[in-house]
């Protein structure tokens, strides 16, 4: 890679968007020149990257992401980040300069009052569920309710890291952390979570305490730790955080923020903000344990029944074991869920989320756990960009009347978006065709259509 490259590369990963449009455009057209060499085309895709819109361990903006699916060859790239929609503009475009399969979506945390008693995928928090919503086509919710919920899931979210900070103020002195001056510097449009406090409270206190004596010293004392074992913290920033983050922030912890009914916003009135978006909401699983999981059947059922459309796994947790116990029930864990999104013709997408240092870029789909697996998580990318192409060039996706109409039946709709996904190859020459294409043309037309596009 020659300097020029690597520093566009870094230009990608700036506050400033006009930064990032010249670094992706340079390297867009060294690509297109054939100055800069890509991987070829492999099919698998990361349809779950945090940007640092909310949180990505290595620092990546929706460009970065863009420009890391062109290089690496991926068919698919899924933009998500928490509580917000500000990158959405900017990833789909990025995607369609690099030629990459794009498609953007939301996460945030909910309340499932029909599972108030049982944990499901939000550890030790029963009745809290972690929704997503995945297709989006903007960067804004529409005017009244839609962009009401949208700003209150923001809000809700600064406001219990505020009151976390503050609960951890007494804890950490001599550390003063100021979530103004402290935190929100460190994201591009202020939607600062937990992970940016965590980075905050790490250099906050390296600042205060320049010898790793004293800083080993510090941390153990605030996390209860061996000295020697808060030496091996401070030497590694990612472990460290880690372990202030479970210590200090989770349940038990001086910081934990227990959630109630109240703080989080029910299924019903999220998934009314995703579909007024023309999105497609979207549930996720963690790994089949928990009391609620153990009931997946009911619990999609339900959510199914909410408007959800789609199924998000994060596949790493599930495989890679030492233990061959663990190994094997967390595999069929994993195959069993499949199984039922199947057999509920619920289309699957699969990530790695990339919102801590040392999550992979993508899934490893050539692991014996995952081999069989790609093309249902593939199909579940094509189904999503095929969505976002007609949403976006359009208005025709998933959640339109056309589609209503013409393919009244879950089943039949995954099929024409997965096709569609499918023959369309990305970029923007594709949009400005399908924008002359109106609502007369059903499926099968409008697929024949597409298919010379």
């Amino acid at each position: 890679m020659s300097d020029r490259t690597a520093i566009l590369r870094e230009q990608l990963n700036r506050f400033e968007a006009p930064a990032r449009q010249e670094a992706l455009a340079a390297l867009a057209k060294a690509w297109r020149t054939g100055q800069v060499a890509v991987a070829a085309p492999r099919e698998e895709g990361n349809l779950h990257c945090h940007s640092f819109f909310s949180f990505n361990g290595y620092g990546y903006s929706p460009s970065a992401l863009a420009w890391l699916a062109r290089e690496r060859g991926w068919r698919a790239v899924g933009l998500v980040d928490f509580d917000v929609l500000d990158g959405v503009g900017e990833f789909l475009e990025a995607c369609d300069l690099a030629a990459v399969r794009g498609v953007a979506g939301l996460e945030t945390r909910v309340y499932v009052p029909e599972f108030a008693t049982r944990e499901i995928n939000s550890p030790g928090e029963p009745g809290i569920f972690y929704l997503m919503g995945m297709g989006f086509t903007q960067s804004a919710a529409p005017a009244g309710r839609p962009a009401q919920t949208l700003a209150q899931m923001r809000h809700a979210a600064e406001s219990r890291n505020r009151q976390m900070m503050a609960k951890l103020a007494a804890h950490l002195e001599p550390l003063a952390a100021d979530y103004d001056h402290d935190v929100l510097p460190l994201t591009p449009k202020g939607n600062a979570t937990e992970r940016h406090m965590l980075v905050a409270y790490d250099e906050l206190a390296r600042r205060r305490f320049p010898d790793q004596a004293d800083l080993a010293a510090f941390w153990a004392a605030k996390l209860g730790a061996d000295p020697a074992k808060a030496a091996a913290l401070v030497a590694d920033s990612n472990a460290l955080r880690d372990a202030i983050r479970s210590k200090l922030m989770k349940k038990g912890g001086v910081g934990y923020m227990a959630p109630t009914p109240e703080a989080f916003p029910r299924v019903p009135e999220v998934n009314e903000m995703i579909i007024a978006c023309g999105a497609i909401p979207c549930a996720t699983w963690l790994d089949g344990l928990s009391a609620g999981e153990q009931s997946e059947e009911e619990l999609l059922t339900l959510l199914m029944g909410q408007g959800v459309g789609v199924l998000n796994i994060i596949p790493d947790r599930n495989w890679n074991f030492a233990s061959a116990a663990e190994q094997e029930l967390k595999v069929r864990k994993l195959y069993e869920v499949v199984d039922l999104a199947r057999r509920l013709d619920l289309p699957l997408i699969a990530g790695t989320e990339m919102n801590k240092f040392g999550q992979k870029l993508i899934d490893d789909f050539e692991s014996a756990a995952l081999r069989p697996l790609r093309e249902v998580f593939m199909e579940g990318a094509y189904f999503l960009y095929g969505h976002t192409l007609l949403q976006r060039g359009a208005g025709l996706g998933y959640q339109s009347a056309w589609a209503k109409r013409h393919l009244p039946g879950r089943k039949e709709r995954n099929a024409f978006y997965i096709a569609l996904g499918r023959a369309v190859e990305p970029g923007a020459e594709s949009l400005l065709k399908l924008w002359a294409v109106g609502g007369e043309l059903d499926p099968d037309g409008l697929l024949a259509l597409v298919q010379h596009v």
